[in-house]
């Protein structure tokens, strides 16, 4: 059994929900409407870009350019953006703070946006309890990039083959494999439970 000191949550579909759909039900009510929205105004790509440390009012611009008729829904992302995050997951959350009080060194490690880490800290105060974050919009860097692992490592001190990451992401995962961590995909809080079994921790 590998040695494991130090353990790293990823937050979004591991301890919090996120969904963009939320909202934009509402804004776009009808579905296949919605559908290309996010396929092409919107999109995946677009917003990892603000994770990655672009900010907002650049982004938004830059879609507005192309589609000025969407200028409303494409602020809407931003402005309704804390109803995409409605709950947390509280049984990995309560995984990660009996961790914590059991004495294990815990931090987190997220593609997030500067500023909506912020909000989120505000209304899920938990991801104030771990020794400390990194977050990709702070350091202009996003996962899979190894070298948002090795930045990780380097400013909380980890031993990186003493390290466990867990992410909802298979390519975040094997990103962290490839800079020498052990990780773990994150499916639900039960089959967490038995991976940090094998690890030899118990919560």
């Amino acid at each position: 059994m590998a040695q494991i000191e130090h353990i790293v949550f990823d937050i979004g579909k591991v301890l919090i929900h996120y969904d963009p759909n939320l909202p934009y039900s509402r804004i776009i009510p009808d579905e296949e409407e919605r559908r290309w929205f996010f396929q092409n105004v919107c999109t995946h790509d677009w917003n990892i870009e603000q994770d990655r440390g672009r900010e907002w009012s650049v982004a938004e611009a830059e879609l507005i350019e192309k589609y000025p008729e969407r200028e409303e829904q494409i602020r809407a992302f931003r402005t309704h953006w804390h109803e995409m995050v409605p709950h947390a997951y509280d049984e990995s959350v309560a995984i990660m703070e009996t961790l914590i009080e059991q004495g294990h060194d815990v931090t987190m490690l997220t593609n997030f946006a500067a500023d909506t880490f912020r909000h989120a800290r505000e209304l899920f105060p938990f991801l104030n309890t771990p020794r400390g974050v990194t977050v990709s919009g702070e350091i202009f860097l996003i996962k899979p990039d190894v070298e948002i692992y090795h930045v990780h490592a380097r400013d909380f001190g980890l031993d990186p083959a003493k390290s466990l990451f867990i992410d909802d992401t298979i390519v975040n995962v094997e990103g962290a494999k490839a800079a020498g961590w052990h990780a773990v995909h994150f499916t639900g809080a039960a089959k967490l439970r038995e991976d940090l079994a094998g690890y030899g921790f118990h919560v």
